[in-house]
């Protein structure tokens, strides 16, 4: 943690110092780098949250489901351990076999939907993407706006960010 606010304080004198080639230059720097940084760490912050819950409220016991990695290699459970019905072509009823297979894809539903919307609507992500938006249209009004500088500047906040963040939320 004191790692991070070293870093976050050393990087802030940088772009303080940012100031002295010229107030246009250091308000695109500031404004870009903060909303990008608390972006970032907001994100981490509500999807580690998320997967914490998430592995609370699963039972120990998970009743004959397939893991994840089972999951992911064959979402179709094409190499499964059931067999298969080996009977001859004319005896089979594809109608109802396709029936059944469509009951197995998943669709959009909405204990899906409230699960993402969850990390997506959280304040921890709202709030930066807010003074990000604010931020951009304040520097548009008052003409001191410069793209050229503003959008390596986000990449300095990801950057920054990301590395907090993976120290801070593992």
């Amino acid at each position: 943690m004191l790692r991070n606010i070293k870093l976050f304080i050393v990087v802030q004198l940088l772009i303080f110092a940012t100031y002295f080639i010229s107030f246009e230059f250091f308000i695109n720097v500031e404004i870009a780098f903060l909303s990008s940084f608390f972006i970032i760490l907001g994100s981490m912050y509500t999807y580690r949250k998320m997967v914490h819950t998430k592995l609370q409220n699963e039972d120990a016991a998970d009743d004959g489901k397939r893991d994840l990695l089972d999951t992911i290699e064959d979402p179709y459970e094409l190499y499964g351990d059931t067999p298969l019905n080996e009977a001859p072509v004319e005896e089979l009823d594809l109608k109802a076999i396709v029936k059944e297979e469509k009951k197995k894809i998943k669709t959009l539903s909405l204990k899906n939907m409230k699960h993402g919307a969850k990390g997506s609507f959280s304040l921890f992500r709202l709030v930066p993407y807010l003074f990000l938006v604010l931020g951009f249209i304040a520097l548009n009004n008052n003409e001191l706006l410069n793209i050229a500088i503003y959008l390596p500047s986000l990449l300095v906040g990801i950057i920054v960010g990301s590395v907090s963040g993976k120290t801070m939320f593992t």
